[in-house]
């Protein structure tokens, strides 16, 4: 479980800082909020309870704290007490952070309150305690008291950050010039109080640059297996070793965020339309369309229904409605299910006990790292017992000594599979511990055979060594010196400027993930506001440096040379309705010899995809290519309405993409929208064996919706009128 937290934010919202300075575009209190609003927002994604925070506003026009009766609060206005924050909580919050009409109020006064805030909130209880003030410090800052203040601080662990608007940092290496008295003097007063209470100073400059770099979630580890490591089996040999040992994971694969199907409410369904929300609506049990009657801007997660169906000539559409409860199980063998009951369901499964048990060991040269099949773990002695601990160091340093490895199998909990694991030693200076990889069955492995790419094997079995796709020496040296150019091994600097490591693991982080991370929490305050590029670090990687192309392009042009690359001619597209047919070389017309004729060819519904191609290539005009489309057309139809559930649902797709593809190559975009158009009507209107909606879904996960101009020059669809298209009113 994470540590809770309490964060209290001072915003200084004074109308000094409404003003532009040093050449920037956007005032000091949309700088500054650029950094809080990520703050905030970050914490607002974490989902936790335990993760809460408040709001204060400094030097606002009115006044709302527990001591606003004195007058050196004045002007100090609590926006958020300190809890946790949701979405609606952060709109409201956006809304009342505004300039205002005066610079009075006080940075310390305003410190005092938010340790009020936290004290009062926290009590005894144990908190990440957190101020963090983002002022200009333009305004009157009293240093009266700041002893008491300062221990105050220490007594209730709070940790003070301090972030100011064009902050003298020597550190960093900033430094505003020509700065006014008063700011000089501010400075110095927070720059006292933090140094006090051992907190941190610094220049908002370098805290919006390190926006940019990704934080990394840091969680707690949950063990997934507590037992014992055994070598032997302790119930019939008393000589057996057992170990108390932990398991926890060493890697985990991080997922991105998933988006899920929201629709907006309204009263009707043809207000959902207007707002441009798509979703499936259901019908209720008299076939009326219904939305809830809640608040119109609200937001509510789609749900979807799934119905069983069988075969019943006296059901109304010759099929009947079945609850799941009534379903059973069975495997699929051959073309035909085997039941299983759940009486017998125990037959399937392997019985198994809780361990992790020592088959034996192997060295490290018979590993090969292709056999890894899943992330690791760390095996460690149980963490309060000594023995233990002694015991399984023991057996790491003799693992590490003899340069062998444990194959063991694992049981996690009771009745699970099992698997096979490889041990590996780890000595660290902190810790001791052992690497497990998940290992292989016979079944899992999977044998192929390429042809060698030094030699050529012909039939005779005689090995040539020179061969048009073989590489010449002076091609392989060519790319060798290529290869040793574009080196990152050493083209990176460290902070003394030595060569060092160009991409660090530490600094490589997932482009997908942090890019959705940056802008769902853009999204989430800047509603109507286009989405900023993606930060820097993230894209760094995604091409090589510009300094080391620059130094490498003397080899690249010799690797061409060497190559013979060729620039390929673009594709031309022709306008011809029927494709060129491959002629043999001899010259003869093949089909004339062969006695075949030029009746109009047709489509079986077994072999639907090749012979609609071959009905295509030998299409002479438009009113053949429209045959063979309303032949293939009435099959996916055929297709449909006699599926049981989706089962045919993947064959019609098939088919229906392999026609739109047809119809673009030969630009005939109309004859598939056409078609598209009257199937979706259909589908909705239950004329294709009933409520066929989901098979509509496939189309749409698919993308075989209409064509757009963007894919066919031919097509008059726009993509406004496609996406419309895709949706269910």
């Amino acid at each position: 479980m994470a540590d809770k937290e309490a964060t209290v934010y001072i915003v200084d919202v004074s109308r000094s800082m409404g003003k532009t300075r040093r050449g920037r575009t956007e005032s000091d209190l949309d700088w500054a909020m650029r950094y809080v609003w990520d703050r905030i927002t970050s914490t607002v994604a974490t989902e936790r309870k335990t993760a809460t925070l408040g709001v204060i506003g400094l030097r606002t026009d009115g006044s709302a704290n527990e001591l606003e009766k004195e007058e050196s609060f004045q002007n100090i206005t609590v926006l958020q007490e300190i809890g946790q924050m949701l979405l609606p909580d952060l709109k409201e919050l956006r809304q009342n952070i505004k300039l205002s009409e005066t610079n009075n109020g006080d940075d310390i006064s305003a410190i005092i309150i938010a340790i009020q805030m936290i004290t009062k909130y926290c009590k005894k209880l144990k908190y990440i305690r957190r101020i963090v003030l983002v002022t200009n410090a333009r305004g009157s800052i009293d240093g009266d008291g700041l002893p008491d203040i300062t221990q105050k601080i220490k007594d209730e662990g709070i940790e003070l950050l301090v972030v100011g608007v064009d902050f003298d940092d020597p550190e960093y290496g900033f430094k505003e010039e020509d700065k006014e008295l008063r700011k000089i003097t501010n400075e110095g007063i927070l720059k006292k109080l933090t140094d006090s209470c051992d907190g941190v100073f610094g220049t908002l400059q370098q805290a919006i640059e390190e926006l940019g770099v990704p934080r990394l979630k840091s969680t707690r580890p949950v063990s997934s297996y507590k037992g014992q490591i055994t070598l032997g089996d302790p119930v019939e040999y008393p000589t057996a070793c057992c170990i108390d040992v932990e398991r926890f994971p060493r890697t985990m694969i991080r997922r991105p965020l998933t988006a899920s199907q929201f629709v907006q409410r309204s009263s009707t369904v043809n207000e959902i339309a207007s707002a441009g929300s798509s979703a499936t609506v259901l019908p209720d049990a008299d076939d009326a369309y219904t939305v809830p009657q809640v608040d119109f801007n609200s937001m509510t997660a789609v749900r979807s229904a799934r119905t069983y169906q069988v075969p019943d000539e006296s059901a109304p559409g010759g099929k009947r409605d079945v609850e799941r409860d009534q379903l059973a199980k069975g495997y699929e063998y051959g073309r035909t299910a085997v039941h299983i009951s759940e009486s017998d369901e125990n037959v399937t499964k392997l019985e198994t006990q809780a361990g992790l048990e020592i088959i034996g060991f192997i060295p490290w040269s018979s590993y090969e790292r292709y056999m890894s099949m899943s992330v690791s773990s760390i095996v460690i002695g149980q963490k309060t017992n000594t023995k233990a601990i002694m015991a399984l160091s023991s057996l790491i340093h003799a693992l590490f000594e003899l340069e062998t490895y444990v194959v063991a199998r694992l049981v996690p909990k009771a009745d699970r599979n099992p698997v096979v694991v490889l041990l590996a030693p780890s000595i660290e200076a902190e810790y001791e511990c052992l690497l497990d990889v998940q290992l292989p069955f016979a079944e899992d492995l999977r044998s192929y055979r390429f042809p060698p790419l030094d030699k050529v094997i012909t039939v005779s079995g005689k090995i040539i060594k020179e061969h048009r796709n073989l590489p010449t020496d002076a091609l392989s040296s060519a790319m060798s010196d290529y290869v040793d150019r574009m080196d990152l091994s050493a083209f990176g600097k460290d902070d003394e400027g030595n060569p060092a490591e160009y991409m660090p693991m530490n600094e490589t982080y997932s482009p997908v993930l942090h890019r959705i991370d940056q802008a769902v929490r853009w999204r989430a305050v800047h509603p109507n506001e286009p989405i900023p590029p993606p930060y820097e670090i993230l894209t760094r990687y995604s091409h090589p440096p510009d300094e080391l192309v620059a130094d490498s392009q003397r080899q690249l042009e010799k690797l061409i040379v060497a190559a013979n690359v060729k620039k390929v001619p673009p594709k031309v597209r022709s306008r011809k309705r029927n494709r060129n047919e491959a002629k043999p070389l001899s010259g003869l017309d093949v089909d004339s010899l062969l006695g075949k004729t030029t009746k109009k060819p047709k489509i079986s519904r077994h072999n639907a995809i090749p012979e609609f191609r071959q009905a295509l290539d030998k299409a002479e005009d438009a009113s053949s290519i429209h045959d063979a489309v309303s032949q293939l057309a009435t099959i996916i139809e055929s297709q449909i309405r006699d599926s049981f559930s989706d089962i045919n649902y993947g064959r019609a797709t098939e088919e229906l993409s392999v026609m739109r593809d047809e119809m673009i190559e030969i630009e005939e975009p109309a004859v598939y929208n056409d078609f598209v158009r009257d199937l979706k009507r259909k589908l909705l209107a239950g004329e294709l064996g009933g409520d066929r909606r989901d098979m509509w879904e496939e189309i749409r996960k698919n993308r075989l919706g209409l064509v757009e101009k963007e894919q066919s020059e031919s097509s008059e669809v726009g993509e406004e009128e496609a996406k419309e298209h895709e949706r269910i009113h």
